[in-house]
């Protein structure tokens, strides 16, 4: 088995991402020697003692990184300033500071300023989820060929950025290196977008008129199915999501919202060609990612 990268490695929120971490380091043994965790609520870090998938547990932020050389932010990114003011006086020299925030201009926006000289920042975004949240929610498979996309500022220091991608290929993520407004765009897109619609439409069934409403739950088709799935995601974590990625997302909004109306023209007008294109259009995105192995 390969050493383990870090000496001990302090994950700061142990959600869905944070205990699937927490669960692959402690079964494999080659991220770090010694894991850490902290939560918001003591409740929380009881369980993730009784489900073993940490050595030692802290409610302090700031004494949980202590003597960490590695420490990860898995909390909500609307959380990280107040989290990086706590824990920058405690970082110990040379260690690196990454998170798995699925926005990067607003987290290096928030937290690059308290990272102290000599302290490493490479912020991450493993591109992998469920919408399940909380310490049960996290399993060994998670990253299984998900992509981790990884947006060093300009001057991070390279053995920095590859010990942070080694920990992600040690959990069974692929690499990309991207510049941070580039990710925020293609997210907004890829998983953002999508997100804001599935809760949109959701609310939309849940207006309506109450005999309606029982006979779309009672008839709900995969369609509509496939949204509510979406659309049980955690409520904090995605408000900061959008507010924390508000350019982009509104940008590609207006894009969709131009594509809607156009759909809405062609079906009032009885385009044939032109829905069907876009159904075709479709089929081809998914059939390309079902060789991509990304569906």
């Amino acid at each position: 088995m390969p050493e383990p990268l870090f000496r001990r490695l302090a994950l700061i929120g142990i959600g869905l991402i944070g205990s699937s971490v927490a669960r692959i380091a402690m079964q494999n043994g080659d991220l770090a020697s010694e894991i850490v965790a902290n939560a918001r609520t003591q409740r929380t870090l009881d369980r993730v003692m009784e489900l073993g998938i940490a050595d030692r547990v802290e409610f302090d932020p700031a004494k949980a990184v202590e003597g960490a050389d590695c420490v990860m932010l898995c909390a909500p990114v609307g959380a990280y300033a107040a989290l990086a003011e706590a824990i920058a006086p405690h970082l110990a020299p040379g260690a690196i500071v990454t998170d798995v925030g699925s926005t990067k201009q607003s987290v290096i926006r928030d937290v690059g300023p308290l990272i102290p000289e000599g302290v490493h920042f490479v912020p991450g975004h493993p591109m992998a989820g469920t919408e399940y949240s909380g310490p049960d929610a996290g399993f060994l498979t998670l990253f299984d060929g998900r992509w981790c996309l990884l947006t060093p500022p300009p001057g991070t220091d390279p053995e920095s950025v590859e010990k942070v991608a080694e920990l992600w290929r040690r959990c069974g993520s692929m690499i990309e290196i991207m510049e941070p407004a580039h990710h925020d765009r293609v997210v907004a897109i890829v998983s953002h977008l999508p997100h804001l619609l599935a809760f949109t439409i959701c609310g939309t069934a849940d207006d309506l008129a109450d005999e309606s409403r029982q006979q779309v739950l009672k008839f709900a088709a995969t369609g509509f199915r496939d949204f509510t799935r979406i659309a049980a995601s955690d409520p904090t974590m995605w408000r900061d999501v959008f507010l924390n990625n508000r350019e982009a997302l509104l940008e590609m909004l207006a894009r969709f919202t131009e594509d809607a109306q156009a759909m809405g023209r062609a079906v009032r007008w009885g385009d044939g060609a032109y829905i069907e294109d876009k159904i075709l259009r479709g089929r081809v995105i998914r059939q390309t990612l079902i060789e991509l192995k990304q569906a």
